[in-house]
């Protein structure tokens, strides 16, 4: 089993992306989680560790499990939190990102996370604050907390995920996840397959180092863990030219209970939100072979663990 060395430090100030962080770093956040994870069980799941921090929540693009599952994490741990909506703030006035982030940071806050639409906000906001940021999404580049409670969920299946099989199926080219699970998954040794229709493929998918399979049967027969990604159809321009139908798309690419029976072995997982009818069917998305609630519980317990250590935090 992969294991955090004797006598490892944990030296990161953000979390930007997970091109930046070793294995040995990845590895002490999800194992730091764990400690987190088993607070969320408790009568009273609280513990007073960012009491004395501020966050700001910096959300200039639409979410809903993300921002409250850094909510849920920070309030967790007794911080003060604010929640920047941009459809009520200056910048519908015309403020500049930079002029926003230097305001707010001039209140004196601790740490921000940020999603925006742009990828490299985050690497932006380094720049103009002190404060510890961290990325909850920039764009279609990154998305590192969501690869990180995949990697934790993952473990709670396969504690050493050296050799292990991840198939991530769906629209590739539009998603940040899919981005950061590569990176996580190579730097904890996973074999990953990618596989959808040849539209959703980006162009330079050769050179992001994994394999490519445009047969889900196959797929599916050779995964520990398949991973469905929604259709985004609000990032692709001209949808309707990269696959026929949201119905052929399921019929070629969607999981269907009948895999489940011809196919016992692998577990489902998908960062949300599920589109039922199209990524699975609701009889495999409520099956007992899919994790995908217990991503969600993760999430919180992992962007706990990220909070903490980018506080100042330790070895817990």
């Amino acid at each position: 089993m992969s294991e955090v060395p004797d006598g490892y430090q944990f030296n990161q100030k953000h979390l930007l992306g997970l091109t930046d962080y070793s294995k040995e770093d990845i590895l002490f956040v999800l194992d730091q989680a764990k400690y987190f994870r088993e607070i969320l069980d408790r009568t009273v799941p609280k513990v007073p560790t960012l009491r004395d921090k501020t966050i700001v929540n910096l959300f200039y693009e639409n979410s809903t499990r993300t921002r409250l599952s850094f909510e849920l994490a920070q309030k967790r741990m007794g911080a003060d939190v604010v929640n920047f909506s941009t459809g009520s703030s200056s910048t519908k006035k015309g403020e500049s990102l930079k002029d926003t982030i230097r305001n707010i940071s001039s209140m004196k806050i601790d740490m921000v996370v940020v999603r925006h639409e742009s990828p490299g906000v985050p690497h932006f906001l380094t720049q103009c604050v002190d404060a510890a940021i961290l990325n909850a999404g920039d764009g279609a580049h990154e998305h590192p907390t969501q690869a990180l409670l995949d990697m934790f969920t993952m473990q709670t299946l396969h504690p050493d995920l050296t050799g292990k099989k991840v198939a991530i199926i769906g629209d590739i080219s539009h998603s940040r996840v899919v981005r950061s699970n590569i990176i996580g998954l190579k730097k904890l040794e996973a074999k990953v397959v990618l596989c959808g229709p040849k539209t959703l493929m980006p162009v330079y998918v050769e050179d992001m180092g994994v394999e490519v399979s445009y047969d889900l049967n196959e797929t599916l027969a050779w995964c520990d863990i398949a991973m469905a990604l929604r259709i985004q159809l609000e990032r692709q321009e001209g949808a309707t030219e990269l696959f026929p139908s949201l119905r052929e798309y399921h019929e070629r690419f969607g999981i269907k209970y009948h895999h489940l029976e011809k196919y016992p072995d692998f577990k489902i997982m998908h960062p949300g939100p599920i589109n039922r009818g199209v990524e699975m069917e609701s009889e495999v998305a409520d099956s007992d072979r899919a994790v995908i609630l217990d991503q969600v519980t993760n999430g919180v317990a992992v962007r706990m663990a990220i909070l903490y250590l980018l506080s100042g935090g330790t070895r817990v």
